[in-house]
C-alpha cells in the first residue's frame, strides 16, 4: 500500500479523533445522557484504532521510529499525556473543576502533537511555524 493513502488514512482519523473527542467533551460538560449509548463508547476506540495501526504503518514505510527520532518520541509521549488527561476529562475526574482543567491539558496535548507533526520539531510545536 502506498504513502499516500496511509497517510491520508491517518490524517483522517486525526480530524475524526477530534471531533469525537470534542463531541463526547461536549457531553461532559452538559452532562448529557447520550454518553452512555453504546456508539459514544465504541466508536471512538474503532478510530483510534485505525489511526494507532496507520501510524504504525507510516513509521514503517518512512523507517522513522520513536526514541530514535527526536520528534516521534516527543508525539507518542504526548500521546500518553492526551490520552491520560483525556480519561480523566471524560471519566476519571471527580470534580467537574477537575474535568474541565484535563479537558484544557487534553487540548493542549492534542494541538503539540498536531504542531510536532507538522514541524517535526518536538522543541516548539506550532510555534515554530
Amino acid at each position: 500500500m502506498s504513502y499516500f493513502l496511509w497517510k491520508h488514512v491517518h490524517l483522517t482519523c486525526v480530524a475524526l479523533t477530534f471531533i469525537s473527542f470534542s463531541v463526547r467533551a461536549y457531553g461532559m460538560l452538559t452532562v448529557s445522557p447520550w454518553l452512555n449509548s453504546r456508539v459514544a463508547r465504541i466508536l471512538p476506540h474503532i478510530i483510534d484504532t485505525v489511526l494507532l495501526v496507520s501510524a504504525i504503518v507510516l513509521t514503517i514505510i518512512l523507517q522513522q521510529y520513536p526514541f530514535i527520532h527526536g520528534w516521534l518520541t516527543a508525539k507518542v509521549c504526548a500521546l500518553i499525556v492526551y490520552i491520560l488527561l483525556g480519561m480523566v476529562a471524560l471519566k476519571r475526574g471527580k470534580t467537574y473543576q477537575r474535568r474541565l482543567f484535563a479537558l484544557i491539558g487534553a487540548y493542549l496535548a492534542f494541538f503539540y502533537i498536531v504542531g510536532v507533526a507538522l514541524t517535526r520539531s518536538p522543541h516548539l510545536g506550532l510555534l515554530s511555524l
